[in-house]
Order: C-alpha cells, then structure tokens, then sequence
C-alpha cells in the first residue's frame, strides 16, 4: 500500500510518523483544559470530543469520546473499529468534502500533553523473545541449560501490575528491596543498584473473552499495540524470583508510549514467527503471519546530554506473537477484558547490539556500553533518559508510535527509617 495523501500537508511526508495511513489513537491535553481522545495526523491531533460534537463522526447512540480514554470504543468491536478508521480516512484524506468543518478541530501536537491513552484493566508480561531467554539462560545457567524446559512450548509469562503502567515523560523513581549479592550472608535493604529496561510492544485487547480462545480469534481480539518498557530492578529480581518468578523487581513503572497504533495500520507489515525446533501443540499453531516487521531502538541520554542509541532490534525477532499470548492466556478459562495489556517480552536479536536490555548488552555487567559521550554504563545511572522507538517503513510512508521515554529520579531517602 502506498502513502495515502491527507490535506494535512505534514501527514504527506515520507518521514512522519503518523500519515493518514496510521491514525493512531492518543489522549491529549492543551493547557488547562481536560484530557481528551485525539487522532494524530502529521504534526497534529484530530479532537474526538470536538469532533463527535460536531456530527462529523456518529458511530454509536451515545457519545463514544466524553471520556478521556479509548476503552469505550474497543468495548464496541471490529465493526465499529473499522467504521471509525474508514470515517476519519474520508474526513481526513485530500479532497475530502468536509475539510472546513474539520480543519478548525485540529490542534498543533507540538501544544498537547500527551496522556494515557487507555485505562489498562490487567497487565501481563511474557518472556517470549527467545534470544533475550537464551542471553539471560547462559548468563545464570549455562548455554547447556539456558531454555527451561516448557520454553518451546509455552509463551512463559506472569501477572503484573497494571496500578504502575505509565505514559511516556513520566519519571520512574529508582527502587528500594531487598539484595542478596553471592558474598552477603543474608539480604540486605537497599536501593536498586542494577536498574535495567526491557524493550518491548504491548499488546492491547480490545474484545472480552469468557473462556478458551483459538489463536485467529485471539488475533482479531487486539484493538491495537504500543512501545513498551517494562524497567526491571535486576538485584532484586534475583534475590526474589524463586520459585515463583519476579514481583517487586517489576513493580516499579512500565511505561507505555501514548499513541495506539491499530491492527489496522499494522496489516501491511504482517510476518511470520520463526521456525520452531519443537512442534507447539495445535491451539498455538501459526494461523498465517501474526508478527509485524517493526523496527526497534533505544537511547539512552546521561542528564543534559546528548543521547546515543545503544540498541537496534525488530519485532519480527519474537518466538512467539501476542495472538499465541493471547491464546495461551486463555486457555485456563481465565477471562480476558478490554483494556488489558500484554507486553510481548524483551525484544532482542542474534547480535549484541540488537539486545533489548541493558543486563544482555553488559553481560551482567563484565562488559559495559560507552555512550558517544564517552561515559560507560552497566545499568542505569540516576538522571538518565531511556527513550524507545519504533517505526514500521512502508511504500514511501512510516508508522511511528510516538516516543516511550522515562527518566530515572534518584531513590528516595529509606522510606522506612523513622
């Protein structure tokens, strides 16, 4: 598909992340108004609010964007999904008729604070990539015995926090727990000296299920995906992870970016999951290309510096897709709702500079990064910016998510010294 032309001049450019082709969906503020649903188009945002008011978009018998979040619109499903993107595609391409009673409604995205643009409902995080499992298994384990044994058969996964996922900008606080390093006797208290990212999409479904789910209908329950980045707390992790698996160590802040690029947009990036060593039993089996070839990066930015780019990855490299996730998640007859969230699992490729966490490109920190300033890192250092970004690169066109950016506060003095 080539570029679609909008007579919003910027959303024309081969460069932008959001022509007519994408239409994500964010929530804006300008100001001191309230937040609002919006669209973004080139350099600006589509008001949804101001839109519905205006008749221009009327899908539903009652006011689908009075709320700033866009949970309502997946509670209606594919149709309405479809009908709201062929809408604002006909409002919005060059030549359409109602141009002058839309072109009042957009504001500069350069003026709007960017907001969470869903009410996430539960959070669940998978450990799917399988070069990241493979990195970390040789790491503590040995190469012989870097994969558990369900890792080729089961999209590995626990329960998170949906209480502490954030948008973009938002600052994350370095963490207080308990460490326990080889040589210690017993765990101490302490703040997290091995603060770490985790480079990855989620996944959000947008249609409820009750029970048991196939891997096509789970496919055609996602509303839509974001950059995601699940700040891992490595010291605390492994002090607490057995036998049930990480808790605090990612409880801190999983940061969303603040665009939702739909299904939709993503159709024509469609590509398959890797060969597998081991058949997957039939309900995970491949339905056709349930991946999307997306371009990764992240940089990292020491406090009033520049930032330098430290990994280069794509979304095509996971073992398992979010419709597998999905899937898998249901089979127990747990319910899925809208609004839930799935992050896919660190994101990392076969080289080292295609490693999605900071604990795989330092190897636990034998061999750190030098930034283009010059400074090192194993982990992350109080007052950096970590920044991911994703693009998928069509015929002359880009789909962009928008950044997921957040920088580290130092930890606060011992919350629990009186």
């Amino acid at each position: 598909m080539p570029l679609l032309k909008s007579w919003v001049a910027s959303a024309n450019s081969a460069d932008t992340p959001f022509p007519l082709n994408n239409l994500p969906y964010g929530v804006f503020s300008v100001g001191d108004e309230d937040p609002r649903c919006g669209v973004a188009i080139g350099d600006m945002i589509l008001d949804m609010q101001a839109a519905e008011e205006a008749g221009l978009v009327d899908l539903t018998d009652y006011a689908l964007f009075e709320v700033p979040f866009w949970n309502d619109l997946m509670e209606e499903g594919p149709a309405v999904w479809t009908a709201l993107r062929n809408r604002l595609t006909a409002l919005l391409s060059e030549g359409a008729a109602e141009q002058a009673k839309v072109e009042p409604l957009l504001v500069p995205q350069a003026e709007a604070q960017m907001h969470m643009p869903f009410m996430v409902s539960e959070y669940t995080d998978f450990y799917a990539g399988k070069h990241h499992a493979m990195n970390v298994g040789t790491m503590f384990r040995g190469p012989e015995n870097a994969l558990p044994p369900n890792w080729l058969h089961i999209p590995i996964g626990y329960n998170g926090r949906a209480s502490s996922v954030v948008v973009s900008g938002t600052d994350v606080r370095r963490p207080w727990g308990q460490l326990k390093g080889p040589n210690d006797d017993a765990p101490r208290w302490a703040p997290c000296a091995r603060f770490d990212i985790e480079l990855e999409m989620g996944a959000i479904v947008g249609v409820p299920s009750e029970g048991p789910i196939t891997v096509q209908e789970a496919d055609d329950n996602i509303f839509g995906y974001v950059l995601l980045n699940d700040w891992s707390a490595r010291d605390i992790q492994a002090w607490e992870y057995q036998p049930l698996g990480p808790f605090q160590a990612k409880a801190t802040a999983t940061t969303v970016s603040p665009w939702i690029v739909t299904k939709a947009a993503l159709e024509p990036f469609r590509c398959d999951t890797p060969a597998r060593e081991v058949e997957l039993l039939d309900h995970l089996k491949d339905c056709g290309p349930m991946l999307y070839d997306i371009d990764l990066e992240v940089t990292m930015a020491p406090e009033g510096k520049d930032a330098s780019t430290i990994v280069r990855t794509n979304y095509k490299e996971m073992y398992y897709s979010a419709a597998q996730q999905l899937a898998h998640h249901t089979t127990s007859g747990c319910p899925m709702n809208a609004g839930d969230l799935l992050g896919s699992g660190t994101i990392s490729g076969e080289t080292k500079e295609s490693r999605g966490s900071l604990l795989e490109l330092s190897w636990g920190g034998k061999e750190p990064v030098t930034l283009e300033t010059g400074e090192e890192r194993s982990f992350i250092v109080d007052g950096d910016t970590l920044t991911l970004k994703g693009a998928a690169k069509g015929d002359g066109y880009t789909i962009g998510f928008g950044e997921c950016a957040g920088k580290i506060l130092p930890a606060l003095d011992d919350p629990y010294k009186r």
